[in-house]
């Protein structure tokens, strides 16, 4: 590959995804397992984060040439993006209310934190993680895609910071990286417990400053300044060292999301570079995926266990490891399903409608 080009597929970003969900569902399904919980399992949570990183970068990498031109359509990006997230989503919650009532109407009562009724109002806005449904409820990993439409929302702020550093991608990644430092410092001290823990009271919050480093590093891929693909799989490769040794060492998670961003920069220069470096086809469609496979994780972990309960012999609070790993691999082809039935159909007929009347279109200068 010519490396002038600039592929707008950035397979190894997409195959990213899966191992970020993969990490997540683990730290969700461990306590079914019952054995001591490593450090790298506990930290489970930094896959959402680095799930933040990768969506700033890649809706960079999509539309802020057009924002930056003026051809960006505000009103389309919206719709385009929740067609990505909401239909999906509304289709498992559908489900969990359908299964959890069919089986208490046969005497099975499973879920009682499940369904929470006055949350369903923020549930069906996907306002959940905005501090509108503190009893939370429902498919709880939905609280992330809560915050990420509060991100798309508020995409234009981003847009602007970034196109008024066009020229000065260091100046923007040090901001970003900055803010990460700050936000994960100040935000124990008010609310008294890590800003990656935050979901439905704080979660909107919490994908701010992991958003805007995907946005800032995103000009930096985007100046070529990692010029080989040598630099550029040295960098990924330092700096899954260094997440896993912060992980390791229970550094700051500020430092642990500044490794994910590099981790982020290196492979995406790497494709710049015409490296093939996680871009096999089953890994790829992993990623593509990944989302389908995190939002049902929950709901089948459900099934699982209640299922499970029926049988005296398996107690789902200390499954036997065989039972365990079954019910984590299980994530795949659940996840397969949801993606090809329902999210994608979905999602294609959801950008087939047409509006009558575009959207005005946003322009933002650059500072030169």
């Amino acid at each position: 590959m010519p490396v002038s080009v600039r592929p707008q597929n950035l397979r190894p970003l997409t195959s990213l995804r899966f191992f970020a969900a993969l990490w997540v569902v683990v730290y969700h399904y461990w306590p079914n397992f019952q054995a001591t919980k490593p450090i790298l399992v506990d930290k489970g949570v930094l896959g959402v984060d680095l799930f933040f990183v990768l969506s700033g970068f890649i809706l960079s990498h999509v539309y802020l040439e057009k924002v930056r031109d003026g051809r960006f359509d505000y009103g389309a990006f919206l719709w385009t993006r929740l067609a990505r997230i909401y239909p999906l989503h509304i289709a498992i919650i559908a489900g969990l209310a359908t299964l959890l009532l069919s089986l208490a109407f046969v005497g099975i009562h499973a879920g009682n934190q499940v369904l929470i009724w006055p949350s369903l109002p923020a549930q069906l806005t996907l306002t959940q993680a905005w501090g509108l449904a503190t009893r939370g409820g429902w498919n709880y990993p939905s609280w992330s895609i809560s915050a990420e439409w509060f991100a798309y929302l508020a995409f234009p702020g981003f847009a602007f910071a970034a196109c008024r550093l066009w020229h000065r991608p260091r100046l923007a990644v040090g901001l970003a990286a900055g803010l990460v430092v700050l936000a994960y410092s100040l935000f124990p001290v008010v609310a008294g417990f890590p800003l990656t823990h935050a979901s439905t009271l704080w979660g909107a919050l919490r994908v701010v400053p992991s958003f805007a480093l995907g946005c800032a590093l995103w000009l930096v891929w985007r100046a070529d300044l990692i010029q080989s693909r040598g630099a550029a799989l040295a960098l990924a490769s330092l700096s899954l060292a260094a997440l896993l040794a912060s992980v390791a060492l229970s550094l700051p998670d500020a430092v642990s999301i500044l490794a994910c961003a590099g981790l982020v920069l290196g492979l995406g220069a790497a494709a710049r570079r015409g490296s093939r470096v996680l871009s096999h086809p089953i890994l790829v469609h992993l990623g593509e995926i990944s989302f389908a496979l995190y939002m049902i994780s929950i709901p089948w972990q459900l099934v699982v266990t209640t299922g499970l309960q029926k049988m005296h012999w398996i107690d789902p609070a200390h499954m036997p490891l065989g039972v365990w790993l079954l019910m984590v691999a299980g994530t795949v082809p659940m996840g397969a399903l949801c993606h090809h039935l329902v999210e994608r159909p979905a999602r294609a007929a959801m950008r087939r409608v047409q509006f009558g009347k575009p959207a005005p279109k946003l322009r933002l200068e650059t500072a030169e």
